[in-house]
């Protein structure tokens, strides 16, 4: 397998056959074998059924359920476990970004390990392109990389990139920086933002400062607290 395509759904009903059907007519012609990977992430709108119900009758879909609603980062764990391509695309189900740019990234991960997009003219409210802006700024400074948008879920990995990570809770807002800490490669590049045709966002500006605060903290830690030596030698 090529590619897989690993997108963690809650609550997204309504976007689900539209998204699959861009991803399909985008993907057909641009990339020899990919699959697509809802991650159903404890939906209670009925994503569960629709997901089952897609995978029934797509071929290059197929649908990972968790128990209950885990988070973000964990349902891009249970993709990236269940994933089979070479390469691993991730986006979000709320068809905000635009299918056409993946191969794009696929283009730009050559000579890297991971892409990873920022959104250019965000059709977002002025509220939630601020407080992004400034979340950006102080996670650049306190964790000493520099990430134009970290809130952007359209990125590309190699595989073997992924075995890098250790999971938690959080990990999705820091990827690139994590795999940096490990000594990949990674590039940005500008992708296409489109306003949500159904449903609401799951992240407003309240309920995740704290939480993406604290997470940061942990990260900063982690990198002045992370091991750095070289073994020039060892005697039989």
């Amino acid at each position: 397998m090529e590619l897989s395509i690993v997108v963690p759904v809650r609550d997204e009903r309504d976007n689900l056959e539209p998204l699959v059907d861009e991803i399909e007519s985008r993907l057909v012609s641009a990339v020899a074998s990919f699959e697509i990977l809802l991650i159903d992430d404890g939906s209670t709108d009925g994503s569960s059924e629709r997901i089952a119900d897609l995978a029934a009758s797509r071929a290059r879909l197929r649908g990972v359920h968790l128990r209950r609603h885990a988070g973000q980062s964990a349902a891009l764990d249970a993709g990236f476990k269940a994933a089979r391509g070479r390469t691993v695309v991730t986006l979000d189900a709320d068809l905000q970004y635009d299918p056409a740019d993946i191969p794009r990234l696929l283009e730009a991960l050559e000579g890297h390990d991971a892409v990873t997009g920022y959104r250019v003219d965000r059709r977002d409210g002025w509220v939630r392109r601020v407080s992004s802006g400034v979340a950006n700024t102080v996670r650049d400074r306190l964790s000493g990389d520099r990430v134009t948008d970290t809130g952007c879920s359209l990125k590309a990995f190699r595989r073997e990139c992924l075995g890098a990570l250790r999971p938690f809770d959080g990990m999705h807002r820091f990827l690139p920086t994590l795999l940096r800490m490990e000594g990949y490669r990674v590039v940005e590049v500008p992708v296409s933002h489109r306003p949500r045709r159904h449903g609401r966002s799951k992240y407003g500006v309240r309920n995740r400062i704290v939480r993406a605060f604290t997470d940061l903290m942990a990260i900063r830690w982690m990198k002045r607290r992370r091991l750095d030596y070289d073994v020039v030698r060892t005697e039989p």
